[in-house]
C-alpha cells in the first residue's frame, strides 16, 4: 500500500529537487522511486509509482499538488454541464509516460518480484474532480449524484471506459497485477453503491477480464485484479459483486469477518492498521498475529496494511513487519 513515500529518506531527497507530478511524469524518476522500497523492505511485489489522479488532466480537469494540503483541482465540476464537458482520451497516447515507466521498471526488476499497476475507481476520481480535493462529507459529489443521476451515470461511464483502457494498457506494458483503488467509496451505503457506482466499476473489471481471457487464449498469462476501498466494511459484498479476484479490507473489520462477507471463493488483502507502525514493535507484532490467526492459513490471503504507510512511520518498523510476516508464514 503506497510503498514509496515521505517515510523514506531516499524519496524525500528526490522530492527536494522534483515535484510529485515531475516524479510521476518522468519514467527514469518513477522507476527509481518504485525501486526504492524494494531495496530496503522484504516486500513480495513492487507497486508502480504513479498517482491515481493522472487521468484527470487529459479528461480536461486540471490539478496540482499543494504542499501540506494534497491535490487541488483548478476547475472543480459542479454542474450537469461541467460533467458533460469532459473529453475522452486514449491512455496509450496521453499517459504514455506511465507505460514507459512500467517497461523500465520491469527491466530493472528482472523478475525479482512482480509489479502491481493501478488506477482510481469511478467514485474516487469523480469525488476528487467534483469536490476539488479531499472531502469528509462529499456534499458536492452526492448533490450531483442524487440531483442529476443521468448526467452522473454518463460521467462515470466515461471514467470507466478510460480507466478500463488504461489498466489494459498497463497490462500490455508488463504489469503482473492491476489494482483498482476506490479510496473514498466507504462514504456510500449499499443502496447508493449499487445504484450509482457498481455498474461502472464492474465495467472496468469486465473489460480487464475480457482482455485477460483473450491473452490467455493466445497463450498469454492471466493478470489478477485487486479491488480496494477504505471504510467499506458494510459494502464488502458489493465490492465483490463489482469485480476483483482479490478484495481489500481495511483494519476496521476483522479479517475473518471481512472474508466471510466477501466470500471464500475470492482472495483477500489486508488488514493491519497503518497507524500501528507508529507504536512499539511488540504491539505491531501482536496485531499481526491476530490478522494471521484470522486468516487461519487459508490460501488467498495477501498480508497488507489497511491503507497507506503514514509519512512519520519509522522505516525500520516497516522492515521489521515484513520480516516478521515472512517468518510467521513460513512456519
Amino acid at each position: 500500500m503506497r510503498q514509496a513515500g515521505r517515510y523514506m529518506s531516499e524519496y524525500r531527497s528526490l522530492r527536494e529537487r522534483h515535484s510529485l507530478l515531475d516524479l510521476c511524469r518522468t519514467p527514469d524518476l518513477a522507476t527509481e522511486v518504485t525501486l526504492q522500497p524494494i531495496r530496503r523492505i522484504e516486500v513480495d511485489a513492487a507497486i508502480l509509482f504513479s498517482d491515481l489522479l493522472l487521468p484527470l488532466e487529459p479528461l480536461g480537469i486540471r490539478f496540482d499538488f499543494i504542499k501540506g494540503e494534497g491535490p487541488a483541482i483548478d476547475n472543480p465540476l459542479r454542474s450537469e454541464a461541467d460533467l458533460a464537458g469532459i473529453r475522452r482520451f486514449e491512455p496509450r497516447a496521453e499517459l504514455g509516460y506511465v507505460l514507459e515507466a512500467i517497461r523500465q521498471i520491469k527491466g530493472a526488476l528482472a523478475g525479482r518480484v512482480p509489479l502491481i499497476g493501478f488506477a482510481g475507481a469511478p467514485f474516487t476520481l469523480a469525488s476528487y474532480a467534483i469536490e476539488g480535493g479531499h472531502s469528509t462529507s462529499f456534499a458536492h459529489t452526492k448533490s450531483l449524484m442524487y440531483g442529476h443521476p443521468a448526467a452522473w451515470h454518463r460521467f462515470c461511464d466515461t471514467l470507466a471506459d478510460v480507466i478500463g483502457d488504461y489498466l489494459v494498457a498497463q497490462i500490455e506494458a508488463g504489469v503482473d497485477v492491476v489494482q483498482v483503488f476506490d479510496s473514498w467509496v466507504g462514504a456510500l451505503n449499499t443502496s447508493d453503491y449499487r445504484e450509482f457506482i457498481l455498474p461502472h466499476t464492474k465495467k472496468i473489471f469486465d473489460h480487464v477480464a475480457a482482455c485477460r481471457a483473450g491473452a490467455a487464449g493466445e497463450g498469454g498469462p492471466g493478470v489478477p485484479t485487486i479491488h480496494f476501498g477504505v471504510g467499506t466494511g458494510s459494502i464488502l459484498g458489493d465490492l465483490r459483486d463489482a469485480g476483483g479476484d482479490v478484495i481489500g479490507a481495511d483494519w476496521r473489520t476483522p479479517l475473518d469477518v471481512a472474508w466471510e462477507r466477501i466470500g471464500a471463493d475470492r482472495a483477500i488483502q489486508g488488514n493491519l492498521d497503518p497507524t500501528l507502525l507508529l507504536g512499539p514493535l511488540d504491539r505491531v507484532f501482536a496485531a499481526t498475529d491476530d490478522v494471521l490467526a484470522r486468516a487461519d492459513g487459508r490460501a488467498g490471503h495477501i498480508f497488507n496494511l489497511g491503507h497507506g504507510i503514514l509519512p512519520t512511520t519509522p522505516l525500520e518498523h516497516v522492515q521489521a513487519l515484513a520480516r516478521y510476516v515472512h517468518q510467521k508464514t513460513r512456519q
